[in-house]
């Protein structure tokens, strides 16, 4: 690392390290700002939108619904900024049936993901935001998958870089604190959370990820954990009713600038560069989270619509709703999750395979799968592109 390219940073200082190389410690937060009307116009934008997202979540009577898709993007982008390979479809088909061949074995680590995303929203109700919080993050995270050999749920105790791979710590871009100084930080980091801070809660939520990223307290895992802590931030300071923002859709679409202005952070104090993009992301996001709201919601009146004045079993109707968590259906795998007769579960499916709102995929006589194609295609997005046959399924029509 360069410590010249540091030299102008009002966010650290870079060290030169006993064996002889250079690695940047952060100041401890919150940093001088200087706030003016642009930047206030933004804040005010993007806290308005987001107030407008969580007043749609307390107005939810089955938030469920949104939840699980929502979460499910946030882990399939959030994974992919990381170079992972796999779509929500990846996700839904695994989630489904793991013993489906895999499009991609990433997809194991955005099911971890979303482990931990579920651990994390549980647990922030009654744990505030911690180190040992983090570290119960990541060893869900990692665990079973390729980084699971780096320590899952331990901080490091050796010391990482980043850099184009195969890179020395002395060509690497970013050398993060060493581990005394790692441990410090994050010390100092743990106690802004905790402290009465007079920034805005999204202000907050910029600097604290910045901040984690630049303490990189892990061998790896650190961007997913650092984006997972924006959710529950936002969720604890009560910005947000339910975690319906996924924030990594638009770090991923802008990646280079995401990481761009994290460095900037480090190498020049441009924390202003770093906190307009962030609430840029905020805005946008909480925008189309919000369209998004009302496709599914629709979707889900129509489907409960096509039931109304039939006789139909209440598995029926539960199967309806539970097509929100997963369009993908193992019947199977549901009744056994539901603790009900398989003949109960493959009525339901039937039945609405009748409607037109189910299909069945694979061709096979057992273990079959079936699919809610128009609502895999609204909750999928931008985030990957139905295949079936990549998943081990037929081309019945």
């Amino acid at each position: 690392m360069d410590p010249s390219s540091f030299s102008n940073s009002t966010a650290g200082r870079c060290i030169r390290t006993p064996k002889g190389y250079w690695a940047f410690v952060p100041n401890p937060l919150p940093p001088k700002l200087d706030l003016d009307w642009e930047l206030m116009r933004l804040l005010s934008d993007a806290d308005g939108k987001l107030g407008q997202l969580s007043g749609a979540g307390q107005l939810l009577p089955n938030p469920h619904l949104l939840l699980g898709p929502y979460m499910r993007r946030e882990a399939v982008s959030s994974s992919r900024i990381e170079n992972t390979q796999a779509g929500m479809d990846d996700l839904f088909f695994f989630e489904a049936d793991s013993s489906q061949p895999l499009r991609a074995p990433d997809v194991r680590e955005v099911a971890n993901y979303v482990r931990a995303m579920e651990h994390g929203l549980e647990r922030v109700k009654t744990l505030p935001l911690s180190c040992r919080l983090v570290r119960e993050l990541h060893q869900r995270l990692m665990t079973g998958v390729r980084g699971d050999r780096a320590t899952p749920g331990q901080m490091r105790r050796s010391q990482n870089w980043i850099g184009a791979p195969g890179c020395t710590l002395d060509e690497a871009a970013f050398v993060p604190p060493p581990v005394d100084e790692m441990r410090d930080a994050l010390t100092a980091w743990e106690k802004y959370l905790h402290s009465d801070a007079k920034e805005p809660a999204l202000i907050q939520c910029a600097l604290m990820h910045y901040q984690f990223e630049a303490i990189h307290p892990f061998l790896d895992g650190n961007g997913r954990v650092g984006r997972l802590l924006i959710t529950f931030l936002l969720c604890e300071r009560g910005r947000l009713s339910q975690p319906l923002l996924y924030l990594s859709s638009f770090f991923e679409k802008h990646r280079d600038e995401y990481y761009r202005r994290l460095l900037a952070v480090s190498r020049q104090g441009d924390w202003r560069g770093w906190i307009e993009f962030f609430l840029r992301g905020v805005s946008i996001q909480a925008r189309e989270a919000l369209e998004d709201t009302e496709a599914i919601l629709g979707l889900h009146a129509r489907f409960r619509g096509m039931l109304t004045g039939k006789r139909i079993s209440q598995a029926t109707v539960r199967l309806v709703d539970r097509l929100f968590v997963n369009p993908v259906v193992s019947v199977k795998k549901l009744a056994d999750e539901w603790n009900v007769h398989h003949a109960t579960v493959q009525r339901a499916v039937t039945h609405l395979e009748r409607l037109g709102v189910l299909r069945e995929v694979t061709g096979r006589r057992r273990n079959r799968l079936y699919v809610a194609s128009e609502l895999l295609d609204v909750l999928i997005g931008e985030t990957g592109t139905r295949n079936f046959e990549s998943h081990g399924a037929g081309t019945k029509p």
